[in-house]
């Protein structure tokens, strides 16, 4: 049986969300009117900015903005503008993510990205670093490959629990010795299902859910990047304020 590592990418490889990327290039080109980014998307943005907000309603005011904007669009244009953010700004990781990658390769793991970024993106992502198998967020399309403004979503735990037990079936995966990097709650499925999980820089309510799991608990690394220094937590100390 092989023995994969599933990756988050927002927040645990990429040092942010890759979507707001997408998000500026589509105001660039004007596919999405600037005042939407100030009358809508920066106030949360602000608030998750200055500790008052929480970062996943900042980046689901994007997702829906986004899902709007790409609607009539052709599919070759959301892929130019979503190679075109990898090519510019696909090197922004974090080093223990990027480390651990070339651990698992050397290790001869199986290497999945498991993201609730835009497929497009996850495609091109996946490339860069030579995943074996990507999952994202699909926006569907019509007969002519024009997106319709619907969307099959990959950011929820459901989601990435049911995206992990298909590719357990399909490259014959055996859980019990495989690992799951995230650092949202949309990733603690994940946790769940695997021997080793690790969370990365995660969010107060990641932490919540994991240290609550006394299952999840036993195995469970805590990762915490900060300038150039990479710090492990044991959760067993961890207290949350």
């Amino acid at each position: 049986m092989n023995i994969a590592a599933f990756f988050d990418i927002d927040g645990t490889l990429y040092r942010e969300g890759l979507i707001t990327e997408v998000f500026k290039k589509l105001v660039k080109y004007e596919i999405i009117k600037p005042e939407r980014w100030y009358n809508e998307v920066r106030p949360e943005y602000i608030k998750w900015d200055k500790r008052q907000g929480n970062y996943d309603d900042y980046l689901l005011k994007i997702a829906y903005i986004y899902i709007e904007a790409i609607k009539g669009l052709h599919k070759s244009q959301v892929e130019f503008i979503a190679k075109k953010v990898i090519e510019q700004k696909g090197d922004r990781v974090y080093t223990f993510t990027r480390d651990r990658i070339k651990w698992h390769k050397e290790k001869g793991h199986m290497l999945i990205t498991i993201s609730g970024s835009p497929y497009e993106l996850v495609k091109e992502m996946a490339s860069k670093y030579k995943f074996d198998h990507f999952r994202g967020a699909t926006y569907l399309m019509d007969e002519k490959e024009i997106y319709t403004g619907e969307v099959i979503p990959m950011w929820d735990s459901k989601s990435k629990k049911n995206a992990i037990e298909e590719l357990v079936k399909k490259y014959n995966i055996d859980l019990s010795k495989s690992y799951a990097y995230g650092d949202t709650s949309g990733d603690f499925s994940m946790f769940k299902m695997v021997e080793n999980p690790i969370c990365v820089n995660p969010t107060k309510e990641l932490i919540g859910k994991v240290l609550s799991d006394e299952e999840v608990k036993k195995t469970l690394k805590i990762i915490v990047e900060r300038k150039d220094s990479v710090y492990k937590l044991d959760p067993q100390c961890i207290e949350l304020m």
